[in-house]
């Protein structure tokens, strides 16, 4: 069950989702959880099952009807079971958007092309790091 999470910003598990999901530093990852903390246009929802964390999933909704992605990340023990899929399927219905969009890197960019996201190249926005723009159109559905 996807659920918002706002109130457990500060418990290790959502530490550790984040954390896999920004660049690896410290400094940033207090400062994303800080950003869900203090702006209302951003929600953050977690994947639970049997009251473990699974997942969670960043997001904004903006005033055109497109719903960026922020953040993703699922556990490394449950990865490749859907789930990531299955959280992107639950915003989707709830919150009906016109498209939704994401950037990733290379790491990510392959799950985002398995689930019928259009791929953009942005190029090196960081020395050696090749960033993309996914997005996924929902009037094609």
């Amino acid at each position: 069950m996807l659920i918002e999470i706002k109130d457990r910003l500060d418990k290790p598990q959502v530490y550790e989702l984040i954390e896999m999901s920004v660049f690896p530093d410290p400094d940033r990852i207090v400062q994303v959880l800080q950003e869900y903390r203090e702006d209302p246009s951003l929600e953050i929802r977690g994947y639970y099952e049997d009251d473990a964390l699974i997942g969670i999933i960043g997001s904004r909704l903006d005033d055109e009807g497109a719903l960026e992605i922020r953040h993703i990340a699922v556990a490394p023990d449950e990865r490749g079971k859907g789930y990531g899929r299955g959280m992107i399927l639950e915003l989707l219905a709830a919150k009906d958007p016109r498209e939704i969009v994401a950037e990733t890197d290379d790491e990510a960019v392959n799950f985002y092309r398995s689930i019928g996201f259009t791929i953009e190249s942005l190029g090196e926005k960081y020395p050696g790091v090749e960033r993309y723009r996914c997005a996924y159109d929902t009037a094609l559905e």
